[in-house]
Formats: structure tokens, sequence, C-alpha cells
């Protein structure tokens, strides 16, 4: 074995997300109905794929192990969010437009320095981040060069300024 420790390559990528949930009716009126995915593929009433702009899925609902169940606890293990990345500012703001003309609730909002992000739950539970990533050129450095995430107050109207 080498002494230089493995990287995974640079361009490989998360390709999809699978979410249990309890009904999944109610889970397709959120992804697609709300947040715009397609349905790709059924499987009859247990589970679907749906996807943005045409992939075969980037996340898939089941109710496999989950028909009419409750939500997952909060305090334990499991997925913390699913990260819906926008390509642009306007795009996010879209959203953001979409949710408040539907009432749905917001659970937090925040500027990153590398990104600005939206937090919300799906009627399961999960919690789902919808951002956009600023140029990366423009991202906030440390001394060192690392990366300089932070957590600040995303001002949404300006947000809404942009779509």
């Amino acid at each position: 074995m080498s002494d230089t420790p493995y990287r995974i390559p640079a361009r490989t990528r998360i390709g999809h997300v699978h979410l249990k949930v309890a009904d999944l009716e109610r889970a397709l009126g959120f992804y697609c109905g709300l947040l715009g995915f397609e349905e790709t593929t059924r499987y009859g009433s247990q589970a679907a794929f749906i996807s943005a702009g045409g992939y075969h899925h980037h996340i898939g609902l089941n109710t496999w192990q989950s028909l009419g169940a409750p939500p997952a606890p909060r305090q334990g293990v499991g997925l913390f969010h699913t990260a819906i990345l926008y390509p642009e500012r306007r795009d996010l703001a879209t959203a953001l437009r979409r949710l408040l003309e539907a009432e749905y609730p917001l659970t937090g909002a925040a500027d990153h320095g590398v990104s600005e992000a939206l937090y919300l739950d799906d009627p399961d539970g999960n919690g789902v981040e919808l951002y956009w990533d600023r140029p990366q050129e423009t991202w906030p450095r440390k001394p060192d060069g690392g990366i300089e995430m932070y957590t600040r107050h995303l001002d949404l109207e300006d947000l809404l300024s942009a779509g």
C-alpha cells in the first residue's frame, strides 16, 4: 500500500437519495407538486423515482418498510437532511416564492458564505435543504486558504428580489 492517503475522485457526486416515507402520494405531492421534481418511474403503490431534468432519479421514495409509520425521532441517528442544489440564485428565489404561496413552513434560512440555504421538513419529517452555491471564486477563505463557512441571517426579501 502507498503512504499517500486514498482520495475519492474529484468528480464523484452523490447520485441520489432514497427515502422511506409513510404515504407515497403525500410525498409525491411535496416533492413533485410543490418542489417541481418529475416522476420518472413508479413501482405500483409502493415506490417512485423522481428527478430534475430527465435524470433517471435524484430521489427515490418508498413505503416498503414505512407505510403509515410515524416520522423518525429527531434525537437519533439517521439522515439529517437531503440537500437540493439549485443552479442559480433566481431558481432558489422561485422555490422560496412557491413555498410562501403554499404557506409551507420553513424551519430555517441561512447565509453560509459559500451558499444561501432554505431549510424545511418534508411531510414525513425528513429534513430538506434547498440551496444555491455562490461562484467558487467568491467563497470566503481562511488565511491558510481553507474555506470559511459560517451561518448568518439570510435576507429572504433580498433573495426574493433575485427571482
